[in-house]
């Protein structure tokens, strides 16, 4: 009868260790969110918006002669700006001029990468 009694305590015991910890209710549902959500603000929202803030910035430095790469590879020296498009020289023997929209610039060409 003894050991009958003992277990009965050990099941409340752990019935009551259950509850305690199951009991938390939204508070700790909540906590564990936010911190999901600062983590990923913080890898994800916040590299992305440095990028295009540095993005935005080489597009409105672009100047007439700067040699620059477009989005699909081409290489080619600007001879115009026209609002939000650009007039690119790719070539110089024939001068071929052609006109891509400002935002498909992918990169100017410093002097090191351009020689």
């Amino acid at each position: 009868m003894e050991s009958r009694e003992r277990i009965t305590e050990k099941q409340v015991m752990t019935a009551a260790t259950l509850f305690q910890t199951s009991s938390g209710g939204f508070g700790t549902f909540l906590v564990p969110l936010a911190l999901m959500f600062g983590i990923m603000y913080f890898m994800v929202i916040m590299p992305q918006q440095r990028q295009r803030k540095k993005t935005q910035a080489m597009l409105s430095a672009l100047k007439t002669g700067d040699k620059v790469i477009t989005g699909s590879g081409i290489y080619g020296t600007i001879s115009g700006l026209d609002g939000e498009a650009v007039i690119l020289k790719i070539s110089s023997e024939p001068q071929v001029k052609i006109r891509v929209a400002r935002a498909a610039i992918a990169q100017v060409e410093t002097s090191e990468d351009a020689k």
